[in-house]
């Protein structure tokens, strides 16, 4: 067989197994986002079957002039993302130089650390929602033993937010740990040795030579933990019920979706919302990427 010919029958037989992949995700994945996207310039309202009417960019417009429920999600959002990446990153790089190097009972460690990653964030919700029940909650009788006085925590608008955060942290600080420890462990140690014999200070050595070389692994962990933390649903819902609460003082972008879509049932609008919350995220990713591009050598 000729070898052009042999080429273009491994050509015919590396689409025909490839096929039902890409069919999947063309299904799976394409449709819905087109559906949505086609949602979102209709009035779709009540009954999924109902007679639809086009109406362009109207909902976006609605959503973006929304002050009361809309831009107040998107800031939540931000914050929520922003703080609990920042200090689960933080926290991740500090334990992840902490076990960088051998010592006994690592394994040990190593094991404990993914315990909260094993649960289920509706899990983790109901755990923590017991352990900060403000009358029997076992966090205010720790706080009361050293004089603390007891903290309404999920139960106040103002500490909502905050607290989520510090559950989020809590989770999932031990996966940012061991995506920088990983990194850690690929880096060579000839700089650091350079700059130990160079008179540098731990900290000198940490800032100027580690954080630089490490800062690709950071960049991608930053990307992946903040996609991840822009669509927290599962926690915020377990904790705080439908609207983030009773003055929708937890209310992110996924969940105030989430209430137009299945408690108003404005699917057009909802639509409009995730669309917009779809072009967020892939703004933020590409500002992250290029970040990271800057940084490669």
């Amino acid at each position: 067989m000729p070898a052009a010919t042999l080429q273009q029958e491994q050509r015919r037989l590396k689409w025909a197994m490839l096929s039902p992949a890409l069919f999947f995700i063309i299904a799976m994945i394409a449709f819905p986002l087109f559906y949505t996207a086609y949602l979102s310039t209709t009035d779709a309202f009540g009954a999924v079957n109902a007679h639809r009417s086009f109406l362009g960019l109207t909902n976006f417009s609605d959503a973006l002039s929304d002050t009361r429920r809309f831009w107040p999600a998107v800031a939540r959002t931000a914050v929520f993302t922003v703080a609990a990446v920042v200090l689960e990153l933080c926290l991740g790089l500090a334990v992840a130089m902490l076990l960088r190097r051998p010592f006994g009972g690592m394994r040990w460690v190593r094991t404990i650390l993914m315990v909260p990653l094993l649960a289920t964030p509706v899990a983790v919700g109901v755990l923590w929602l017991l352990i900060l029940d403000p009358t029997v909650g076992i966090a205010n009788h720790l706080l009361g033993l050293v004089g603390i006085p007891p903290q309404p925590f999920l139960g106040s608008v103002a500490e909502s937010l905050p607290t989520l955060v510090l559950i989020d942290v809590w989770q999932w600080t031990p996966m940012m740990t061991l995506l920088l420890l990983a990194g850690l462990s690929t880096l060579p140690e000839e700089p650091e040795e350079a700059a130990l014999i160079d008179g540098a200070s731990g900290w000198q050595r940490f800032r100027l030579v580690t954080v630089p070389m490490l800062m690709p692994v950071i960049i991608t962990s930053l990307v992946l933990r903040s996609v991840d933390a822009l669509k927290t649903f599962d926690l915020i819902y377990a904790t705080k019920g439908p609207g983030g609460g009773s003055s929708n003082e937890a209310e992110t972008l996924n969940v105030y979706a989430y209430g137009l879509t299945f408690d108003y049932q404005e699917y057009g609008l909802a639509a409009s919302v995730l669309v917009l919350f779809t072009v967020f995220i892939v703004l933020i990713v590409i500002a992250l990427r290029r970040r990271s591009a800057k940084d490669q050598p």
